[in-house]
């Protein structure tokens, strides 16, 4: 599956509107070769660095989200996504030297650990400290799961429920370190019992709750989206819950974007997810809620310049300090990042 041929996103040129609005981008990745499929191209730091800089976009700051890249080659299993953090900090270092720009790439780093491992998590997580004493936030452990075959499996059924889980839930907590979730909406309710399970962690969910709308859940939205709706509701009463408002290019999500002719424009994106970005921002508050452009995989899509162009028009409607905070302010606060 290809990234985004360059050729093709240029059929849609534009400008970036509002290109002074401080953004932190909260939800990137960079990899050579992933560790489970599907097997995208890679996507390094000079492909990011070109998107952003290319964008014309205020981007001040970055939060690069584990893909399951750059892992120790040998070792203890639990103990390989060490080298994802390890690697993305030096990448962070070369940056910070100022020869890619002013944005501080990966300012804030989030790897991947195996929070079944209990209080075992807490070695792992302790070696992550280690690799970046000054940029490692928390870790994502994935608990995406359902039982259609055209969805990927990210890990095994009722894992929130895990005690295991929740145990290392705790440590991480404990650790002052959060955790970010990719899951799908069906178990939004699963989340929101691990939220209340661990009301002292904070808990970044990914992707707008992951609606799924493939599969089983296609060509059925007024059930799906009553049910993805209902979710987040639930989700938004735990207030120890933030979420991510991007991801949305990606298959799952059941749109054509990605088989155009042309890639699609700002304005229409915008039309597009107001409703989804709007409910959601109505129930968590812009103060828990961040724009993501979960690059390169919604590359598929759009590019860079449209995803956050999309987002600057649907957010016209709120105030100064709520879209600043939708922008920048909450993924900054969360990730702990001063830029």
């Amino acid at each position: 599956m290809p990234i985004g041929d360059p050729a093709w996103l240029q059929l849609t040129p534009e400008t970036a509107l509002e290109p002074k609005i401080p953004i932190c981008d909260p939800h990137h990745h960079i990899w050579a070769q992933r560790h489970e499929p599907p097997a995208y191209q890679r996507y390094l730091l000079p492909d990011l660095v070109a998107d952003i800089r290319g964008s014309g976009h205020n981007v001040r700051s970055t939060v690069f989200i584990e893909v399951k890249a750059f892992y120790r080659a040998d070792g203890p299993a639990a103990m390989r996504p060490v080298g994802e953090v390890a690697y993305i900090n030096g990448l962070a270092d070369e940056v910070a030297s100022g020869k890619h720009g002013p944005t501080k790439i990966a300012a804030a780093i989030v790897g991947h650990a195996d929070l079944k491992l209990g209080d075992g998590v807490v070695a792992v997580l302790e070696a992550m400290q280690a690799a970046s004493p000054g940029r490692f936030r928390g870790i994502r452990h994935s608990a995406g799961w359902d039982a259609s075959p055209e969805l990927t499996q990210r890990d095994i059924r009722g894992v929130m429920s895990n005690a295991r889980y929740r145990a290392g839930a705790r440590m991480l907590a404990k650790m002052g370190l959060t955790l970010d979730n990719s899951l799908y909406h069906t178990q939004l309710d699963e989340l929101a019992e691990l939220a209340r399970a661990v009301p002292e962690l904070t808990i970044v969910l990914n992707h707008i709750g992951g609606l799924v709308r493939v599969g089983p859940y296609a060509n059925r939205d007024n059930e799906v989206l009553a049910d993805w709706r209902r979710g987040i509701a639930n989700v938004a009463t735990c207030p120890n819950v933030v979420l991510k408002l991007g991801g949305v290019g990606q298959k799952r999500f059941g749109y054509d974007w990605l088989t155009r002719a042309k890639p699609i424009g700002s304005e229409e994106l915008a039309n597009t997810l107001a409703p989804l970005m709007h409910y959601c921002i109505e129930k968590f508050g812009p103060q828990r809620c961040m724009f993501e452009s979960n690059f390169p995989v919604d590359k598929v899509s759009y590019s860079y310049t449209v995803a956050f162009n999309a987002f600057k028009r649907l957010s016209k409607g709120y105030s100064a300090s709520e879209r600043a905070a939708l922008f920048h302010d909450t993924a900054a606060r969360v990730y702990r990042i001063v830029a």
